[in-house]
């Protein structure tokens, strides 16, 4: 018998999603365009997830109150990416979704905590809601900026 909340099992099922989206758009990029900026102060695809991903883990691990030594700064380093090894990456979040995401208890949820580099304390809900629509966002992003490159790409 599965006891996970409801709305954590929406949640993981919404993240998965994300996920499953983030590895359509890159399955058939070459490691230039996923390493491509559309201008100054943008971010390649390969950044924008591992950013999301990022993101994603830190506050699965605070909505539990489990330690977290994410980097975030490191996320935006110019870095070499291949598509194998942010395939891995996703793979990866989708295993942390199954044992960290499906742990979350209501007692999670309405309890408050305070995330690194967030000023406020929150609930695990406002975290959890909050984050997936940053994870939304960013999937925009990369979604936008495979269509800038293949848009600059054929003229």
């Amino acid at each position: 018998m599965n006891d996970t909340h409801p709305v954590v099992a929406t949640i993981v099922n919404l993240y998965h999603d994300v996920h499953r989206q983030l590895r359509e758009e890159i399955i058939d990029l070459a490691p230039e365009v996923l390493e491509w900026t559309p201008g100054p102060d943008t971010n390649s695809i390969g950044t924008l997830i591992v950013h999301l991903l990022g993101s994603e883990a830190e506050m699965l691990r605070s909505v539990l109150g489990l330690p977290n030594d994410r980097d975030r700064n490191a996320e935006f380093v110019a870095q070499t990416s291949q598509r194998d090894d942010l395939l891995h990456r996703i793979d990866t979040a989708d295993t942390d979704l199954e044992r960290l995401g499906m742990s979350i208890t209501e007692h999670d949820l309405f309890t408050s905590r305070v995330r690194p580099n967030k000023s406020a304390a929150q609930s695990g809900l406002f975290w959890l809601v909050r984050n997936y629509g940053h994870a939304r966002e960013h999937l925009a992003h990369v979604q936008l900026t495979r269509q800038l490159y293949l848009l600059t790409s054929t003229r």
